[in-house]
């Protein structure tokens, strides 16, 4: 069953959206964040400028070999300018340096990593985009499309995104884990592992008074309060990969 793809633009919003919906076929939504024009020309701008250097450095090397050396550089210009993008975004998880440190990535319009041939096909249809100068028909199609998708993207069913970065988890003390007296709702999780996070910033007096006031309802000893919240607070979090 293959996947299906929504943008959401609706009359209440804007034309241009800043999320891209993907339903998977077990219906799970993915929100994915398209990357607007002025990210990815600022990543296009550092790659061009990564390969200006390569092949500056080729050229004056090469040519000290001659004819035999011209011919190498040859060869290398035509690499660099149609396989650079292709070899990073293929085998470097659809980042090329340039998107890498735009923290961008390109994917599928589904959602999955990038394959050899739709990598080709939008990078060969960049002739396409650069027309008539200076990316011109790239610029407008960016701009008018909801996913901010140039030509080359929407021949090949690609999507360049922000590359979402995973939570780091919090820094608990360290407390042997216990499990809470009775079931938690969602607020008490959250103010427990609150306390426990923050408490290193807290003065002595105010933790003893935080701790006192959570511990109420939980029954547990003032005395033991402190440490019995971070214990549970480390239960709540489970145990360090």
């Amino acid at each position: 069953m293959p996947l299906t793809t929504s943008t959401r633009a609706t009359a209440d919003t804007p034309a241009l959206d800043t999320h891209y919906q993907v339903e998977t076929p077990e219906g799970i939504d993915l929100h994915l964040r398209p990357a607007s024009l002025v990210p990815r020309a600022l990543a296009f701008a550092i790659d061009l400028a990564i390969r200006g250097l390569i092949l500056g450095v080729a050229y004056v090397v090469l040519g000290l070999l001659g004819q035999f050396g011209l011919g190498l550089a040859t060869i290398l210009l035509f690499l660099v300018t149609w396989w650079y993008m292709v070899l990073f975004e293929v085998l470097n998880q659809g980042r090329s340096p340039g998107k890498q440190l735009l923290g961008l990535r390109v994917v599928h319009d589904d959602g999955t990593p990038i394959g050899w041939a739709a990598s080709l096909t939008r990078n060969l249809l960049r002739f396409v985009d650069l027309l008539p100068f200076g990316y011109t028909f790239g610029i407008l199609s960016c701009l008018n499309h909801p996913a901010f998708k140039r030509l080359g993207d929407i021949a090949a069913g690609t999507l360049v995104v922000y590359r979402e970065v995973a939570p780091s988890r919090p820094e608990l003390p360290d407390a042997e884990p216990l499990p809470a007296p009775f079931p938690l709702t969602l607020s008490e999780q959250r103010a427990l592992l609150g306390f426990a996070e923050r408490g290193g910033q807290l003065s002595s007096a105010r933790r003893a008074e935080l701790a006192a006031l959570l511990a109420e309802p939980l029954q547990i000893p003032a005395e033991q309060a402190e440490a019995r919240l971070n214990g549970i607070a480390r239960g709540l979090l489970g145990a360090a990969p």
